[in-house]
This record gives structure tokens, C-alpha cells and sequence, in this order.
């Protein structure tokens, strides 16, 4: 009957519009009610300290370090950069937005972010080189959700929260899967480029090679100092936040100095907004995952799919499916907050690793991102673009279809991502 309710009341509450974070409330206060549980002060309580977690506070720097990183010009030296040793290539601009999207992903971890940065610079050179404009901005919101795959990555640091799983570990073992995301969309942009008659750049001296390198040597160095402090123990994620923000803010007032003192304001003010958004969502769905864990949710979907349990691969298919359709429904952060908590215990039952679950499931909730009706990504493509999102949804198909495939192939061979992993442990 808990499930039941639960369901009923979360699909009720936003098919009517209310906003998630608050839908997620009104789930914990008919949960409470049906456990005889109910107390505004239970409620209260669980919203405090579902939001009182230290490795929480690593959102809101990861979050600005990617505002400071834009408004400081580190974003556009690291196109530069992939423009300089790739942009000769046929389908050169593509080319180049795949790279920038990997190495944007290594610094940020916001899809949002990163797409509106590459689709703000990359897309009027793809509209005046005669590339189909609908298609570049696909391309381009593919990359975008790299992001969230590659560490240091948003979506890691909710999953952890959620499950009590190692963050640093979920880092680890997303840089494979993320370089797959990024080199299937790549292999997809390069063939449907050839079917387009569009000149390649010139190829780009060394002189202007190494000096592309030069300009973008800060920004390179952070991804190392990131992934390297938490892979030897150096720093936690929380930690690594904190140098990625203070990093970005030193290089874009000192080093680059394209960041004024009058812009800090503005940066301040949208990475706290944004921050403001998770955090309300994190504190709301952490108090019903507490009635969730109380009406014992798990073992009822447990009991559900009972005879999958000892087939892991069809369990894992049916799962990714399933997070799939309500990943076009639901935002990323929600969907992990809700069904996390949910169905580690059932994978964990049969014997799949936590951390590779993980990894799957924040691809899986990543490319929900580019899908309709909701597709964050999605709309910031549009909105920067000017390109309707209808013709933006249809541009990202070949590449989204790509990076299914890849879905399918880290289910059906899980030692893509559990092998590197061991490695880097």
C-alpha cells in the first residue's frame, strides 16, 4: 500500500504542476500519515538534515567554479585549445566540440554549463561554415551531457549522498564511460559530416598550436589537480571543490584577468540560485527517502521482481528502461533522489556492484537530459541557440542513439567500467 501511495501522490502532485522539491514534501507528509508517523516536526527535522550533509557542500563550489570558469575565459581557451590541434579535421567544428565537451566536463561537472558555453561560441562559426544548424546544436547538447559523467561531477555527488556511496569512487569510475559517451557522438558527428559539403579550417601552425597551449595550460592543469588530490587521498570531493572555485576565481582575476571585480556579484548571485534549487530538492528528497527506508520501499519492489534477481543483465535492462521513460519526465537530480534509495538494495541483491550502478545510472539520467518534454539541456541548447527545441531534439537523435548504445553496452559488459575502476583504485 506504501508504494501505492507513493507513486500516486508524486505522479498526482506533478502532473498538476507543483514543483518537484515540494511535491517530494507532500510524498513524505501521505507516507507519514499512512505510517501513522505523521509530525510536522518529523517532517521538519528530516528536511534539516537531509540538507545538514558535508559532502553537499561540494554542489555549490563545483557550481561556481563552473560560473568563474565561464565569466574568466577559461571556457574559451579551452575551445581555442581543441580548435588549434583539430579544428583542420573534416567536420573540424564538431571535432572540436566533442574535445571541449571532454575537457569542460573534467573542470565543472555542469551539463548546462558546458553546452551554453560551447553553443555561445562554436555555434554561429558552424552556422557561417554552412553546417546544418539544427544538427550543430545537437551535437553540441550531446556533448553537454558529458558533464555529469565525467568527474568531478554534481550528479556523483547526489548519488553518494542518496546511497552512502563513496564519492571518490563514483568519480573514478566515471572517466571511462565518460570518454566512451563522448568518443561515440564523436564517431557519429565525423560520419554524418562527410555527407556535408562543408570546407574544413585551415590547418593551424605548431607557433599557433603552442600558443593555444599556453593561453589554456591553467585550465588544463585543473582537471589533473582535481582527479589527482582525491585519487591519492590528497583531498576529499568536498575539498576538491573548494580548490576548483578558489582556483578558477585566482586565474580569471589574476592570470587571465577577464574577470572584474563588478562581475563577482552576478556570478555569486547565479551560482547561489542554482545551488538554492539542489539543495531544496536534496533536503526534500532525503526526508521521504527516511519514510521510504521506514515503509521499507526496497523490499517491496524487491519482492516485485523477485524472479529477475537471478538474471542481473535482464534486472539491470529493465531497470535502465524504466529510469529512461521517467528521466524524460523528471529532471536529473530528482530522479536520482527518488529512485536511488530504491533500487540500490534490489541491485545489490543480485550481486550487481553498487559503484558500476552508479555510473549507469547517472549515463542513464544524464541522457534523459536531452529528451523531451523536460531536457534541461535541451532547453538551455534552444535558448541560447535560438533554434526551436523541436529542431534541436531532432538534430541530437543520431547522437543520442549513439550514446544509448553505449548505455547497452556498459549493461551488457560490465567490466568497461568495473576494470578501469580497479585500476584506479
Amino acid at each position: 500500500m506504501s508504494l501505492i501511495i507513493f507513486i500516486a501522490t508524486l505522479g498526482a502532485t506533478l502532473a498538476t504542476g507543483v514543483p518537484v522539491a515540494f511535491a517530494l514534501v507532500i510524498c513524505a507528509v501521505t507516507m507519514g500519515l499512512e505510517l501513522d508517523l505523521f509530525d510536522p516536526q518529523i517532517i521538519t527535522q528530516r528536511l534539516v538534515v537531509g540538507a545538514n550533509n558535508f559532502s553537499l557542500l561540494a554542489i555549490p563550489f563545483f557550481l561556481l567554479a563552473g560560473e568563474l570558469m565561464n565569466a574568466g575565459g577559461m571556457s574559451k581557451r579551452i575551445i581555442a585549445f581543441a580548435m588549434a590541434f583539430v579544428g583542420h579535421l573534416r567536420g573540424g567544428l564538431g571535432v572540436v566540440a566533442i574535445f571541449a565537451a571532454i575537457i569542460l566536463a573534467s573542470l565543472s561537472g555542469s551539463a548546462a554549463a558546458d553546452t551554453a558555453a560551447l553553443i555561445s561560441i562554436l555555434v554561429p562559426m558552424m552556422r557561417a561554415a554552412g553546417h546544418d544548424e539544427a544538427r550543430s546544436v545537437g551535437l553540441m547538447a550531446s556533448g553537454g551531457i558529458i558533464a555529469p559523467i565525467i568527474p568531478p561531477s554534481i550528479a556523483y555527488i547526489i548519488f553518494g549522498v542518496a546511497t552512502n556511496l563513496s564519492i571518490s569512487q563514483l568519480f573514478m569510475a566515471g572517466i571511462v564511460p565518460g570518454a566512451m559517451m563522448g568518443i561515440s557522438a564523436l564517431a557519429v558527428w565525423i560520419f554524418v559530416a562527410r555527407r556535408e559539403n562543408v570546407k574544413p579550417l585551415p590547418r593551424q601552425p605548431w607557433s599557433a598550436r603552442l600558443r593555444a597551449t599556453r593561453e589554456a595550460v591553467w585550465a588544463l592543469g585543473l582537471p589533473a589537480i582535481i582527479l589527482g588530490g582525491i585519487r591519492f587521498g590528497i583531498v576529499t570531493p568536498t575539498e576538491a571543490a573548494v580548490i576548483a572555485a578558489v582556483y578558477a576565481l585566482f586565474v580569471g582575476l589574476v592570470i587571465h584577468r577577464e574577470l572584474k571585480i563588478a562581475e563577482l556579484f552576478m556570478v555569486f548571485r547565479n551560482a547561489a540560485l542554482t545551488t538554492s534549487v539542489v539543495m531544496m530538492l536534496a533536503a526534500a528528497a532525503l526526508a521521504t527517502s527516511w519514510f521510504i527506508a521506514i515503509a521499507d520501499l526496497s523490499g517491496i519492489v524487491l519482492d516485485l521482481v523477485a524472479p529477475l534477481v537471478d538474471h542481473p543483465r535482464i534486472l539491470l535492462l529493465a531497470i535502465m528502461a524504466l529510469i529512461l521513460v521517467i528521466g524524460t519526465m523528471l529532471d536529473m537530480g530528482p530522479t536520482i533522489l527518488i529512485l536511488a534509495p530504491v533500487l540500490l538494495p534490489v541491485v545489490e541483491e543480485a550481486g550487481i556492484d553498487p559503484i558500476y550502478f552508479g555510473v549507469i545510472f547517472v549515463i542513464n539520467t544524464a541522457i534523459g537530459l536531452v529528451t523531451p518534454p523536460v531536457g534541461i539541456v535541451l532547453s538551455v541548447s534552444a535558448g541560447v541557440s535560438g533554434v526551436p527545441m523541436h529542431k534541436v531534439a531532432h538534430g541530437s537523435l543520431p547522437f543520442l542513439a549513439a550514446q544509448v548504445g553505449v548505455l547497452l553496452l556498459l549493461v551488457m559488459f560490465p567490466q568497461l567500467v568495473l576494470t578501469p575502476l580497479g585500476w584506479l583504485r
